[in-house]
């Protein structure tokens, strides 16, 4: 009888319906919106308190986005003393302050979710295990799986079958025959540094930019091999997809955000783009390569199509789709981005305030190789460095 009613309706006034159809979306849609941005996220900060948590108060859809953008500004415009160690008010001031007001054991938000900080090693360690299930990641959103769609985003049977498949590719022995690789990417900035010397044998040189190209040039070699120039300019997307990335996760929490056609939004989706293009273009020239028996497996695209075409045995559903593969190799890239090039920025920087210890250091590495490259076996002989 509703339908007929219905029916009847439309016949005699369909402009009605539409709108009768449309006040339900709209109902519906401000029902999910103020469950997603509001009764949830009341009912967490309830639940979390009860276990004796402290935490910051939410705020609508924004949570902490907009204090933890004001407070890394201010930060950023006190520099830290010469020697000074104590990084955290800077580096993460919203999280020191949460920590010094609420307890180590306290909470953040991040738009409507909750974010637990855990500083007992046990605990973290259970929730890494996730033995029985109980914790479940957190999705990186539509936008953020641009980065890098792979391993560490997926769960239950997929992440087995990636984990499976990925695992040959990163096996000890096969990480040693990438050293030479490593050595021929440092020498390189070595040497360049080196012509870049006055005639009074000094030179001031910007380290940061240096060693985040060092980087990005070790992964595109040990990652595509003799692809590595097309390797590179991936590096150089990624790199600008997650600047512009980080700039929009003050509005990304907005739903529907990503599908608005800002400047922002259209360039990230260009970027995603010719990333796609030009790793589709190098697992093409590969796979071809593999089915025509001229094999290359010393890097790392090389290892994960061996590891995927012996683990699939010509059963596609047991292997990663060429998209699989695409999104592994972005993943690779964006773990390996900045980790290392912070890291060996740091340690430069710590050497420079401490001069004994870079005296200690280049001592030791001349004593066990003089001018020659390093031998992987011989690195483990390095204590003090």
């Amino acid at each position: 009888m509703a339908t007929r009613a219905l029916l009847l309706l439309w016949e005699t006034s369909p402009w009605a319906v539409a709108g009768a159809a449309a006040a339900t979306v709209l109902l519906c849609l401000a029902a999910w919106t103020l469950e997603w941005a509001w009764w949830t996220p009341r009912r967490l900060d309830r639940a979390l308190r009860a276990q004796g948590l402290k935490g910051t108060s939410y705020r609508l859809f924004t949570g902490d986005l907009a204090e933890n953008a004001r407070l890394n500004r201010e930060a950023r415009t006190k520099p830290l003393p010469l020697g000074c160690h104590d990084i955290i008010p800077r580096v993460v001031p919203m999280l020191h302050n949460v920590v010094k007001e609420n307890g180590a054991l306290s909470f953040t938000w991040l738009g409507p979710t909750p974010r637990v900080m855990m500083p007992d090693p046990e605990s973290a360690r259970e929730v890494l295990s996730n033995k029985f299930g109980h914790f479940g990641k957190q999705p990186f959103g539509r936008v953020g799986k641009l980065l890098g769609d792979g391993v560490a985003n997926h769960e239950g049977e997929k992440w087995a079958k990636h984990r499976r498949i990925l695992n040959p590719a990163f096996h000890h022995e096969k990480i040693k025959r990438m050293l030479p690789v490593f050595a021929t990417c440092c020498v390189d900035v070595i040497n360049r540094w080196e012509d870049s010397m006055s005639s009074e044998g000094s030179s001031e040189i910007d380290i940061w930019p240096e060693l985040q190209n060092l980087t990005g040039d070790v992964i595109s070699r040990t990652a595509f091999g003799s692809s590595y120039q097309e390797g590179m300019k991936i590096f150089q997307l990624q790199g600008e997809l997650a600047e512009r990335l980080i700039q929009s996760f003050q509005t990304m929490i907005i739903p529907g955000y990503w599908f608005l056609p800002t400047k922002n939004n259209r360039r990230m989706r260009e970027i995603n783009r010719e990333i796609h293009k030009i790793l589709h273009g190098i697992i093409g020239k590969r796979e071809k390569a593999m089915k025509n028996g001229e094999t290359n497996n010393d890097d790392l695209l090389g290892l994960l199509l061996e590891s995927n075409m012996r683990q699939s045995n010509g059963n596609a559903k047991l292997g990663l789709t060429t998209e699989d593969v695409i999104e592994e190799c972005k993943l690779f890239y964006f773990a390996g981005m900045e980790t290392t090039s912070v890291l060996l920025t740091w340690t430069l920087i710590v050497l420079s305030m401490h001069p004994e210890w870079q005296e200690q250091a280049r001592e030791e590495v001349l004593n066990h190789f003089g001018r020659a490259r390093p031998d992987f076996d011989s690195l483990n002989r390095l204590k003090i460095l």
